[in-house]
């Protein structure tokens, strides 16, 4: 905010007083600076539909130079100082493209913009395009300037261009061109954009991902002789063959642009990159950048386009400043590399028929049953560590393997536990929104898509609903009446309960609502989507490095294990990997990092619902009956059904957020979506808790 009070000090006269084209450079380029901070200074007045201030100050400004002549000269002469001295071709060429080829080059390079000051003692002119224009509204009034402004600032540009052109002016710098066209830093820059596109199109990264049928006329390679057969004919004059040569060229740059997209559907195939991604777009944005440019140059009168191209400039140098905006399409990204790999994974956790929700109940069943068994060991590793004198780290660790084994043995038999589902199930359901879309009014096919889109949507919320409740009836029905009976069969056998009366009041005492049992379940919620994030890459990692086809067909692994038991294991890997990770990230998770919080003294536990339950019907089995006419005992069953509903709603609605980002879905379109499951449990909230008969 500094810099719009420094420029309020700044009258028009003082400025143009100022304007003194033997300056010294920086001075010059202040001097510019403060001209475009006067311009803006206005911005904050005025109607919004008229004519934008900065605007009517240009217009006043041009009015006065073309009063006073004496002023003009010398605004022209330090506008042809600026033309001759300044590299205007890397502007155009290299502004809003990163010079390193990745995404972290680019984080680091916008963390400089907006970190590190810069400095006007440059003849660099996308440096100097970063000082001149720092306000989200440039583009705005730049776009406003009408026709008749932007003929007679051509006029005055004009004027600059033939002062620094004038046999007395110093030579030009031979990298800039000769000075004898206004275009030669357009022509430059097409140059440079030219090998820069090539050098990107034949990087291994991006030519092995394109399709095949697409680089058959090389496109790429053909690049630089349409591009020098069309200045050659341009500078000559020629307007029929120079027509001809920009029609090749544009025909050239669609299939250029055709070839890199096709990488995309190859990454969709095997396994997404994020760096190959950015590498894209960097290309595809020079792609359009070359286009702008070729706009000008063939333009007799170019002020619109320079405006075009000027606008899009001042938009990038914004963004360029928004780390936001960069994280914002890299989470995008991520999003829809999580959502495509869960969809087809989270599809069989969602139950559709009865059939379907009874088998799911039967294999709740069984997860709750190897459950309760985690929650022995839990109390055995723990019991052990405070004996040993173990640090809380190590106990963790403990913990953590024990959930991972636990959750692993649930995988590998084809059971579940339900709290894993939301995280895998919500990306499904996101699938089903592919088609929607905002139509334009009165669009009857585009309203009947959304309406059958929608209603899909909803018709998968009532069938994850229902799948999530029998999955937590299955888990809750097995481990409390198994926790039962080890402890009555450790009474019968032993005399004594596996549990001691100490650990079962702890227990109590713990899982009551009255504590932070809301709390703690909330953030177990958001370790169980961030397993489903672990999942995702880790399955888009093995798909992009094709291990499953190396297991196939690797020479050493064949010779070991032979070429059927090594397409076994390939597609068992292939089916399983997703899986494995999610359940051996999530015990870890739900181990370790309650330990780490606790190193750096944020008490943070975990509250896992079946987990919790098995623990309490251990502490009740220990405690006796007595225990259930107490209102302790009550305040932990509440603790149990806000732990669920904490658990299942935190992971679901970051894997929906994600998987909704991954589609693009528009805040309007959400909160119709969210109307229609209203309305949908308002009218039948039967069909959330069971299936209909017949199905």
């Amino acid at each position: 905010m500094a810099a719009p009070k420094a420029a309020a000090a700044w009258d028009l006269t003082a400025l143009l007083n100022a304007a003194d084209p033997r300056a010294s450079r920086p001075e010059r380029h202040l001097w510019l600076v403060r001209l475009i901070e006067w311009l803006r200074h206005g911005q904050t007045e005025g109607d919004a539909d008229a004519t934008p201030r900065p605007v009517l100050r240009l217009k006043h400004l041009l009015n006065l130079l073309e009063r006073y002549p004496a002023e003009r000269e010398r605004i022209v002469a330090l506008l042809g100082r600026f033309w001759r001295e300044t590299d205007l071709a890397a502007l155009l060429a290299d502004f809003g493209f990163t010079a390193r080829r990745d995404v972290w080059g680019e984080i680091g390079e916008r963390l400089s913009l907006r970190l590190l000051p810069g400095t006007p003692d440059t003849d660099d002119g996308a440096a100097l395009f970063q000082l001149l224009f720092t306000a989200p509204d440039d583009a705005a009034w730049l776009a406003a300037i009408d026709a008749d402004t932007l003929a007679r600032l051509g006029a005055l540009l004009g004027a600059a261009r033939g002062s620094a052109e004038s046999p007395a002016a110093p030579a030009a710098n031979p990298a800039r061109g000769s000075g004898d066209d206004w275009r030669n830093p357009l022509l430059q820059a097409m140059t440079w954009l030219i090998s820069a596109i090539r050098a990107a199109a034949f990087a291994p990264a991006l030519r092995q991902r394109m399709g095949p049928e697409l680089l058959a006329d090389r496109p790429f390679e053909q690049l630089v002789r349409a591009s020098e057969a069309l200045v050659d004919a341009l500078v000559a004059g020629e307007a029929t063959a120079t027509a001809q040569h920009a029609t090749y060229l544009r025909a050239l740059l669609q299939r250029c642009r055709a070839a890199a997209e096709s990488v995309s559907e190859h990454l969709e195939t095997h396994g997404v990159s994020v760096n190959i991604v950015f590498e894209v777009d960097q290309l595809l944005a020079r792609c359009q950048r070359l286009e702008a440019l070729l706009d000008v140059a063939l333009s007799d009168q170019p002020q619109r386009e320079l405006q075009g191209l000027m606008v899009a400039l001042v938009q990038l140098a914004w963004q360029r400043r928004s780390l936001r905006a960069l994280l914002g399409q890299q989470y995008s990204l991520m999003a829809r590399k999580v959502a495509e790999r869960h969809a087809e994974t989270g599809a069989h956790y969602i139950t559709r028929t009865r059939a379907g929700y009874f088998a799911m109940l039967r294999a709740a069943a069984g997860g709750g049953a190897v459950i309760a068994g985690t929650t022995f060991a839990k109390f055995a590793i723990l019991a052990f560590a405070a004996s040993v004198g173990l640090a809380p780290f190590w106990a963790g660790v403990g913990a953590g393997l024990n959930y991972a084994i636990s959750f692993l043995i649930v995988h590998l038999l084809h059971w579940t536990v339900a709290t894993k589902q939301p995280a895998m199930t919500a990306p499904a359901m996101a699938q089903k929104l592919g088609a929607l879309q905002v139509g334009a009014p009165g669009d009857e096919r585009t309203a009947a898509q959304d309406v059958q889109a929608i209603d899909g949507f909803v018709d998968e919320v009532t069938h994850l609903v229902r799948s999530q409740f029998a999955g937590i009836l299955g888990n809750v029905a097995a481990v409390i009446p198994v926790v039962l009976l080890v402890q009555w069969a450790a009474w019968w056998l032993a005399g004594a309960p596996l549990l001691t009366e100490h650990s079962a009041q702890y227990v109590v005492h713990s899982l009551t609502l009255l504590g932070p049992t809301a709390l703690f379940a909330a953030f177990t919620g958001v370790l169980l989507f961030a397993s489903s994030l672990v999942a995702g890459w880790v399955e888009n990692w093995f798909v992009y490095h094709r291990l499953d086809s190396a297991l196939a067909y690797h020479p050493g692994i064949v010779s070991r294990l032979g070429a059927p038991r090594a397409a076994r294991w390939s597609r068992w890997w292939r089916a399983n990997i997703s899986g494995l990770a999610a359940n051996v990230s999530l015990g870890l998770l739900l181990g370790i990092v309650p330990a780490l919080l606790a190193f750096i003294g944020v008490p943070l536990d975990v509250r896992h619902v079946t987990l919790s339950t098995g623990q309490l019907a251990a502490a009740a089995s220990t405690l006796g009956w007595q225990l259930l006419s107490q209102a302790d005992f009550w305040w932990c069953v509440a603790g149990l059904v806000a732990t669920g509903l904490l658990n299942l709603g935190v992971s679901f609605w970051l894997a929906l957020k994600v998987a909704l980002r991954s589609r693009g879905i528009t805040l309007a379109d959400r909160q119709r979506l969210y109307a229609a499951v209203r309305q949908r449990l308002w009218h039948s909230p039967r069909s959330f808790l069971l299936p209909q008969r017949g199905a």
